[in-house]
């Protein structure tokens, strides 16, 4: 005999089932739509920014909005966009690369002095020596278990060391003996565009595509946001690690080349300083935070775009010296910094 289906009832020692109240809902709500507020203002806002600035410039400042004051302002600005492209790989995965700029040296005297034996020499064994170098400097980090400051830093000084043993203690300055080819590399231009800008686009559009879809990219992130839950889901920690520093080591030899090629050699021997600084702060007013995990490669591109702009706006604008320069990009960057860690606080306590 069958009898009619009773609803199932708890067993007298189950817990309470608790349900959420609107209230409880509408917190939960409020907290997602801050948490969706802050990836969208520490993604969008250095473009945002330097939308805003930009449109300002042109109208306070008329000479700042013509095509060639864009153009060189590019150009400037197309060497270090490179290297801070290869930075923004190292910060989002939880390190840091001090030696930049004094690899970038290196980078600038091989290439000249490589020239002399012809193009395909003074484009190679730049790169090749920078990419060995950042090689070097992530093995360390990753098989050592070195924090990357220290090391970097180790590297700062001993390639910048390295560049003053190749050119006698300053006093020699290589330079290229008229090989075309080489030249046009920087000199040149397309559309009325400069080679370099070109190359600095390319550059960021295969980071771009790397870092958001490729798992190597996702790879980076994870490490970058905690490397000992990336090392248990399986992910290759130490190579992404050494994968980076050697990616940053690569973009910075490209840099130097194309210094080169456009300046005919001739540079002294402290080029370069401090790019490492300029680097970063590029990539952290992009969106990218410090601590790892979270970044963009084209909020590093606004964010080299906006410095430049700045420091363009100020010269054109104001005709103020260099140190004003570095006064306020030293406190945009703090300004920048500050909104971070305000708004990851309230994404946290959301």
């Amino acid at each position: 005999m069958s009898h009619p289906a009773s609803a199932a009832t708890p067993p007298p020692d189950a817990p309470p089932v608790h349900v959420a109240t609107d209230t409880e809902l509408g917190a939960t709500a409020r907290r997602e739509r801050v948490r969706a507020l802050t990836s969208v203002i520490s993604r969008n806002g250095a473009f945002a920014t330097l939308v805003i600035v930009m449109v300002l410039g042109a109208v306070m400042v008329p000479s700042f909005g013509t095509v060639d004051n864009l153009r060189n302002t590019a150009l400037a600005a197309s060497f270090l966009a490179i290297i801070a492209a290869g930075m923004t790989f190292v910060i989002i995965s939880g390190g840091i690369d001090l030696s930049v700029g004094s690899l970038y040296a290196v980078a600038v005297i091989v290439s000249a002095d490589m020239s002399r034996y012809g193009s395909l020499l003074a484009i190679v064994v730049p790169i090749v020596v920078c990419l060995a170098a950042g090689l070097l400097q992530g093995l360390v980090v990753a098989k050592l278990g070195l924090p990357p400051f220290i090391v970097t830093l180790a590297g700062l000084t001993g390639w910048r060391g390295l560049v003053f043993f190749i050119t006698d203690e300053g006093n020699q300055h290589p330079v290229v003996p008229g090989q075309q080819f080489f030249e046009t590399l920087g000199t040149g231009s397309l559309l009325g565009i400069g080679n370099p800008v070109w190359i600095a686009l390319i550059v960021f559009a295969v980071g771009w595509w790397v870092l958001n879809r490729t798992a190597f990219g996702q790879a980076v992130m994870a490490v970058g946001g905690n490397d000992t839950a990336a090392e248990l889901m399986g992910l290759p920690v130490a190579r992404v690690k050494i994968a980076v520093y050697a990616i940053s080591g690569f973009t910075v030899g490209v840099s130097g080349v194309l210094s080169t090629a456009l300046s005919g050699g001739g540079q002294e021997a402290r080029v370069g300083n401090a790019y490492e600084l300029s680097a970063i702060a590029a990539v952290v007013i992009g969106g990218t935070l410090l601590s790892g995990g979270v970044g963009s490669i084209v909020g590093t591109l606004c964010g080299i775009s906006l410095l430049y702009v700045i420091q363009n706006l100020i010269v054109q604008g104001f005709n103020l010296n260099s140190y004003v320069q570095q006064v306020v990009s030293g406190a945009f960057l703090l300004i920048v910094v500050v909104l971070q860690a305000l708004l990851s606080r309230r994404a946290s306590a959301g």
